[in-house]
């Protein structure tokens, strides 16, 4: 075997993290897919695992496809499942299932009896988000970053200003549903939830999830599965080959998207404005923020020290 061939068969060597970190991690995932107006993938992206799970869910869909499709099916899919970085996303899975499962229902009912406080908490998190892919970036725009990051808020805008439907949950109805609403795992500003809420499959999906009607769980996941596949194959390609251009349209559609979560909104999902609780409305948006930006800061702060906690490995070897 050559050294390349032995190097793309082994798992890919990435950052060693606390597997009760990373279990958090899918808990706060599994707990934002459930409120409309707030994308699973803007946690990873803050978290620092965005480019990580994109290669994950590249390698797992690659080594689906081979096994379908050939050649050498065994043989090429053991191949691509051994670059998954399962101890990634073994622990993140659970977090995220867990989560699902014991909070779908509660956090369904406190954002129907608590709305604008919880668009204003939401808000704020994903509004101290945006400086995340904008760090990513690199920073210095220049006219075409602007026009990029202009284009990016528009689809935001657009996606998260969709008139609410009512249609009825049957399976032809559900498949194509799940598949676009799973985008928000992949594509951080984009609320799977909110476009469950637009298509009116919200309520009837939370209450499946509370109730285990695994019939309409199965198949809502299986439909799921295909949209993943779809959307990470597309930003692994986006990642790897326009990496600086992903992150500023990300940073306008998370911004543009922000407009599914203003606080004050009537029953159609119609703006208006402040009311007279904006000033503690205002004070939980901030709140918000100043959680986002300790997370970011944690995962600054730890960046380094893992860097040369493996360069001191490294040197022992």
């Amino acid at each position: 075997m050559t050294d390349a061939a032995a190097t793309s068969s082994r798992a890919p060597v990435l950052p060693r993290r606390n597997p009760l970190g990373i279990l958090l991690r899918g808990a706060l995932i599994g707990i934002v897919e459930t409120v409309p107006g707030v994308s699973g993938g803007t946690v990873a992206l803050v978290t620092g695992i965005y480019d990580d799970l994109i290669g994950a869910g590249h390698h797992a869909a690659a080594a689906a496809r081979v096994l379908l499709t050939g050649p050498d099916r065994l043989a090429g899919a053991r191949k691509e499942l051994v670059a998954v970085p399962w101890r990634l996303v073994i622990p993140l899975l659970i977090g995220m299932v867990a989560a699902v499962l014991t909070v779908a229902g509660p956090i369904g009912r406190l954002v129907e009896t608590h709305p604008q406080t919880m668009r204003a908490l939401f808000f704020g998190l994903v509004a101290g988000s945006v400086l995340v892919p904008v760090r990513l970036s690199g920073g210095a725009w220049r006219r075409a970053e602007l026009l990029r990051f202009g284009a990016g808020a528009l689809g935001g805008l657009l996606l998260s200003s969709l008139p609410v439907t009512a249609l009825e949950p049957s399976p032809w109805i559900v498949a194509p549903a799940a598949a676009i609403a799973v985008c928000a795992l992949v594509l951080p500003g984009v609320s799977g939830s909110f476009l469950l809420l637009s298509f009116g499959l919200y309520q009837p999906t939370l209450q499946a999830v509370d109730e285990r009607d695994l019939g309409y769980i199965a198949w809502f996941g299986l439909w799921a599965l295909v949209g993943l596949v779809v959307m990470v194959r597309l930003m692994r390609h986006l990642l790897v080959r326009h990496h600086r251009g992903t992150m500023v349209v990300l940073a306008g559609v998370m911004i543009g998207a922000l407009r599914s979560l203003w606080p004050w909104q009537d029953a159609s999902g119609g703006l208006q404005g402040p009311g007279a609780q904006w000033l503690s409305l205002l004070a939980v948006a901030v709140i918000g923020v100043l959680a986002v930006q300790l997370l970011v800061l944690l995962e600054a702060r730890r960046a380094p020290d893992q860097a040369a906690a493996d360069g001191t490995d490294d040197a022992h070897r």
